[in-house]
């Protein structure tokens, strides 16, 4: 069955940075799935945090923009989420997800994606 474990997450201090993996198991043609990266913090709802498609167009919510890089390796069936400059408001839960086979555009909703990790706690002092 499709799998995605999540990993890299941790207590930094405020302008730290952290990478965050996202393994992924159980399907074939990982390079032809765009993949997507969520956060939830407390009492709050998961949001977008950036993606791309398989071929490589990102998106990213405004909030990351120039902070945040998402990456993937097809060779080991994984992507990344580099985040520099963290802020405390970035503490949250982070989940990756599958979303569509040779999909063209970046899903920015949950229900874009059918299989979850997970996710990976990211708490960040001030």
């Amino acid at each position: 069955q499709v799998q995605l474990v999540e990993s890299g997450g941790g207590l930094v201090q405020a302008g730290a940075s952290l990478r965050l993996s996202c393994a992924a198991s159980g399907f074939t043609s990982f390079s032809r799935y765009s993949m997507g990266w969520f956060r939830q913090a407390p009492g709050k709802e998961r949001e977008f945090v950036g993606g791309f498609t398989w071929s490589g167009s990102t998106s990213y919510t405004d909030s990351v923009k120039g902070r945040f890089t998402i990456s993937r390796d097809n060779a080991k069936n994984t992507v990344y989420l580099q985040m520099n400059n963290l802020e405390p408001e970035d503490t949250a839960v982070y989940y990756c997800g599958r979303g569509g086979y040779l999909q063209s555009t970046v899903a920015l909703t949950e229900g874009g994606y059918a299989y979850w990790g997970q996710g990976t706690q990211v708490t960040v002092s001030s």
